[in-house]
């Protein structure tokens, strides 16, 4: 059973409590029809896990998912192998249609896309999506670099798309840089924040 003591995330635990770990803002990016947003400073042997929150991004375009890759070093090719694993529960607004499946068109075998964190998208006025991404010690020049995501969405034919996926980065080179963007078109708007977990 959890105890507040061993509470990671979200809160500051006093001098007194036993666990340990809490959250550091590192940066925040605001999207304004942005064809990508990019980390690319602050990602550093400091921390062991850096998460990142995503706040209500919306397209500019009609039904496309939410990705992301990473680069080494100064590299801005965004293009490092993935090897990543998905799937989704989905429920209608109408309540006429329900699903949990595993989602082969969000997986990567080995591939260097852009792995998708999300099921379409819609850009309708009030469409958008928000979810956490944790990328787990990328400075590591040992193992290859995990993360693990789970993202909401407001998608095509008015569906809550709650998406789960996770995958590794393989490499042993240390990551040093994290690009996010749509499958096509801007982000018309929304905040991502990066942390730093202790």
């Amino acid at each position: 059973m959890a105890t507040y003591a061993s509470i990671k995330y979200d809160m500051d635990l006093s001098s007194n409590a036993t666990g340990t770990g809490g959250m550091t803002l590192l940066s925040t990016q605001t999207a304004s029809s942005s064809a990508t947003v990019d980390f690319t400073s602050s990602i550093d042997s400091t921390y062991k896990e850096y998460l990142f929150k995503c706040f209500n991004l919306h397209p500019a375009t009609d039904e496309v998912s939410l990705q992301f890759q990473v680069d080494t070093g100064t590299n801005t090719s965004y293009n490092q192998t993935m090897t990543t694993t998905a799937f989704q529960s989905a429920h209608a607004e109408a309540d006429n249609d329900t699903s949990l499946e595993y989602r082969t068109g969000l997986d990567l075998a080995q591939s260097t896309s852009f792995h998708s964190l999300s099921n379409v998208i819609g850009n309708g006025n009030d469409e958008c999506i928000s979810g956490t991404l944790s990328l787990f010690d990328p400075s590591n020049t040992t193992f290859v670099k995990h993360f693990t995501g789970q993202f909401s969405g407001y998608g095509s034919g008015n569906y809550n798309y709650n998406s789960f996926s996770a995958g590794y980065v393989n490499t042993t080179t240390a990551i040093t840089r994290v690009r996010f963007k749509f499958s096509s078109g801007n982000t018309d708007a929304g905040t991502i924040k990066m942390y730093g977990v202790s």
